[in-house]
């Protein structure tokens, strides 16, 4: 009589809950590794993504800042005061014919610009080390994972 082989198996299905409940809370926790990477920089984590965003949206208004980080306007007004009086933004009337000029608009400073700097290559630098520790293929695993995980995210 022949020996029959069991056919392998065919392979396993990702099933999304159960990569979601493992990559939570790692995700987690690399935030929570990253923010105290920069607690030494005088800036907080919310306050160097306010500062982001006003970079990236030059002129924005307190409301639409707190509308796009989805929190209260009084909330934000405070972060906004604190970040001013540390030299990291300004805030200018607007000016012209036609513009409403009880409207003021948000600018980063050259000091906000530094501070960010600092919180970005600190942060680069803290990952760069620990993804250097990886061994043989892990760092390109990582890598390929970096697309997949983009297109989760959205643009």
């Amino acid at each position: 009589m022949k020996d029959i082989a069991t056919p392998p198996a065919p392979p396993r299905q990702h099933d999304a809950l159960e990569v979601a409940n493992q990559l939570r809370p790692l995700l987690l926790r690399l935030n929570r590794e990253l923010r105290r990477e920069t607690q030494g920089l005088g800036i907080s984590m919310g306050q160097a993504h306010t500062l982001a965003t006003i970079r990236e949206h030059p002129g924005l208004g307190v409301v639409e800042l707190a509308a796009h980080e989805l929190i209260s306007a009084p909330a934000m007004s405070n972060h906004v005061d604190r970040l001013a009086a540390a030299g990291m933004v300004t805030r200018t009337r607007a000016a012209g014919d036609g513009c409403d000029r009880r409207r003021v608009g948000l600018t980063i400073t050259p000091e906000g610009r530094r501070a960010l700097a600092a919180v970005r290559s600190r942060r680069t630098a803290w990952l760069a080390a620990r993804l250097q520790r990886l061994e043989g293929d892990d760092l390109a695993l990582v890598e390929r994972a970096l697309a997949p995980l983009q297109r989760v995210l959205g643009p």
